[in-house]
């Protein structure tokens, strides 16, 4: 599986004010059906580590503060 380089570079995107992984919250890692998303050790906030993704929504579903996004590429909308 490829690192993810950079946040940016990625289809989840984590919005570090609106998580709470650093509080206990692991709902995002958890519900992955393929195991790409972290908590950081730095931050405590989750991010995502590998850049494999179905784009099957349930981080973004689950998430109870609404910090996680996933960008759906146009072709796939």
């Amino acid at each position: 599986m490829p690192l993810a380089l950079s946040p940016t570079t990625v289809p989840v995107v984590v919005d570090d004010a609106k998580c709470i992984a650093d509080k206990g919250c692991t709902v995002c890692v958890d519900v992955c059906p393929l195991d790409v998303l972290r908590i950081s050790d730095l931050t405590g906030k989750a991010y995502m580590k590998f850049d494999e993704c179905w784009y099957c929504m349930p981080c973004e579903t689950d998430c109870p503060t609404g910090a996680v996004t996933v960008n759906i590429p146009y072709l796939l909308r």
